[in-house]
């Protein structure tokens, strides 16, 4: 999953950042609102977690540019505005959910995953098709009861594809999944982590769509 970190304050920044690489996340980190605004315009993200405080362009203002442009991307507001008023304009400006700085970064975390589960339309925090399950919350990843070790990038490739069974993600959008915009991109690293999760998972769970990209085919 590929997520876009908005936030001006350095250290909060570099402890979130590293938090959310640690969980395997790719995160591109931007530090004003102007930048912020265009990358979500010309990027690809499952979850902003934007700041409202920031240079440039305040987050709010971000916020509703984005939402007016129709950009359905989840937002995750965290800032130190702890007013009611505050989290109530944050919520009607298109905010999915608020977390409150200093914020713990388990609950943080747990909002992250609840928001990448609702856009996907689930609300089990598992995923299960075709006798592999995957727990976004553990890492941990079974076949037919078996537990299988998956390198960082082959959950990257293997949790966007089984959250969607059907849906096709081209080379390029699963390469926005693995690697943030200052990771080297092999021309041939999705080819080498699909053709890994084949022999860990099984030869038919991830299909070849000529000419078009990788799907997980539904039960």
């Amino acid at each position: 999953m590929r997520l876009l970190l908005v936030e001006d304050d350095q250290m909060i920044g570099e402890a979130v950042l590293d938090i959310l690489r640690a969980e395997l996340y790719a995160v591109d980190w931007v530090k004003d609102g102007l930048q912020a605004e265009a990358l979500c315009r010309t990027e690809s993200y499952d979850l902003v977690l934007l700041d409202l405080g920031l240079p440039g362009k305040d987050g709010l203002e971000v916020l509703r540019s984005l939402r007016a442009a129709k950009l359905r991307t989840p937002v995750l507001i965290a800032t130190a505005r702890d007013s009611v008023d505050q989290r109530i304009k944050g919520l009607d400006a298109g905010g999915d959910d608020y977390v409150l700085k200093p914020y713990d970064l388990g609950e943080l975390l747990a909002r992250v995953r609840a928001l990448l589960r609702r856009a996907a339309g689930r609300a089990d925090s598992q995923y299960e098709h075709m006798g592999v399950v995957i727990d976004p919350v553990t890492r941990e990843v079974s076949v037919d009861g078996q537990a299988v070790v998956l390198s960082s990038r082959e959950w990257a490739v293997l949790e966007p594809l089984l959250a969607r069974p059907g849906a096709i993600l081209s080379r390029a959008q699963l390469e926005e999944k693995i690697f943030g915009w200052e990771d080297g991109v092999l021309s041939n690293a999705v080819e080498v982590y699909i053709h890994g999760l084949r022999k860990k998972l099984g030869a038919h769970l991830i299909q070849n769509v000529r000419g078009v990209g990788y799907m997980v085919p539904r039960a």
